[in-house]
């Protein structure tokens, strides 16, 4: 049997293994969808990320029916420590009634791994090894299909994969995004990230670390930068120690994250041993597209999840999260759209999920652009470090707004409060 005929053509292909494919993947298998994933490397495989999983995150991966036990490698966190401008305050995991109160931590290389099995457990099929080339168009432009080679093998000849719907989950290329015209905005925020592992004594700590202080030179005789550094331990004698940094455009991709990143490890107390001899791999960077930088999120036949679609969050630079829940949404509208007798039935069904996009994330995402230039300007970088962090009540408020932890119904006082400004803020 050849691998064309064995792919067969499928109702549903995913472009990406990652957690928003895998996401999609899983939510469409278990509605009983015939879908297929590709994806170009083989897993397990590293991805450059900072391995934290805020509770939005557990909540997505707790809707793949996977348990996260301790015994599977799975490092829970009670909350965050963040440090600046000679401040320290823990910040707990606040409880609610839609996210669970703890955090966890775990390797991309094994988290993507677990989740991709988890889609195939549902009965998704998947073809590791497999690089899509350029989406199948049809007659009136829709995307109708893939072509596909085998990694590496650009000589051999394609294949050609039918489907109905394709789901472009393929990182901050969007390489099908972009052969179909959808092209980024480059007024949106961007950021990147270098992280590296280490082994440490503190790896199996209970809380993650954020500091707030990262300057563009030598402390003293620089600006501090729009962003953070993390330690989040991963068990087992492991953390994976890393830089955000972000701009109001594509600027910050153009930081000498490197040298910043030597120059910041070598302040950091020496009980984590975090020195060269106990680094584990090269510092490795990647760009994170943020505030729906790519839009429309589903046009004729092709639908945008994960950062494809630039679902980056600008207050923190987490992705998983919305990513599995943007799969989790594009698996619901697409089970719905399948279930049409007409072309434009389906494309009414369809339109729901840039629509519930927007709507989960647009408002909070308008209010982190804000946030981006703001702290853009070293001096208010300077003050909020100084002066908010000794401030606890500020900072439980200010921690619900960053990490994406306030419920949008109902909840407490800080709640309500950051739903009155989401949903006054203008939805991109």
């Amino acid at each position: 049997m050849t691998v064309g005929s064995e792919i067969g053509d499928p109702q549903v292909v995913v472009v990406g293994a990652g957690p928003g494919g895998a996401a999609t993947a899983y939510h469409l298998a278990t509605a009983g969808i015939d879908v297929v994933v590709f994806d170009k490397a083989t897993f397990p495989r590293d991805k450059v990320c900072g391995d934290g999983l805020t509770p939005a995150a557990v909540a997505e991966i707790l809707a793949m029916g996977i348990d996260p036990n301790a015994e599977e490698g799975w490092q829970k966190n009670r909350g965050l420590t963040v440090i600046g401008g000679g401040h320290r305050i823990q910040l707990p995991w606040p409880e609610s009634s839609t996210l669970p109160g703890y955090g966890m931590a775990r390797a991309r290389m094994d988290l993507d791994h677990r989740l991709l099995t988890q889609a195939k457990r549902a009965g998704a099929r998947v073809f590791e090894g497999m690089t899509v080339t350029e989406p199948l168009r049809g007659r009136d432009g829709a995307v109708v299909g893939v072509r596909v080679v085998p990694t590496g093998e650009r000589d051999r000849d394609p294949i050609d994969v039918k489907a109905r719907y394709v789901v472009d989950a393929g990182g901050a290329s969007a390489r099908l995004a972009t052969a179909v015209g959808l092209a980024k905005n480059p007024a949106r925020p961007m950021a990147v990230a270098a992280r590296a592992y280490f082994t440490s004594p503190r790896g199996d700590e209970e809380w993650m670390e954020s500091h707030l202080e990262l300057w563009d030179g030598p402390r003293g005789e620089s600006n501090l930068l729009p962003g953070y550094g993390w330690i989040f331990p991963l068990g087992e004698g492991t953390v994976n120690v890393g830089l955000g940094s972000v701009s109001s455009s594509a600027r910050a991709t153009k930081l000498p994250y490197r040298q910043i990143f030597t120059r910041w490890v070598a302040t950091l107390p020496e009980e984590w041993q975090l020195t060269p001899v106990h680094q584990r791999g090269d510092l490795r960077s990647a760009p994170l597209p943020m505030c729906h930088n790519r839009t429309p999120h589903y046009r004729a036949g092709l639908l945008l999840v994960g950062d494809a679609g630039g679902m980056i969050s600008p207050f923190n630079g987490e992705g998983i999260a919305p990513a599995m829940q943007a799969g989790r949404l594009g698996a619901q509208t697409i089970v719905q759209a399948l279930g049409r007798t007409s072309r434009a039935g389906a494309e009414a069904a369809m339109s729901a999920y840039p629509r519930a996009i927007r709507d989960a994330n647009g408002g909070y995402y308008s209010l982190g652009r804000l946030f981006v230039r703001l702290i853009e300007n070293p001096e208010i970088m300077r003050i909020c470090t100084t002066y908010g962090l000794p401030r606890p009540t500020l900072m439980r408020f200010v921690h619900k707004l960053l990490s994406d932890g306030f419920e949008r119904r109902g909840g407490d006082g800080f709640d309500r409060i950051l739903q009155a400004l989401t949903a006054m803020a203008p939805k991109v």
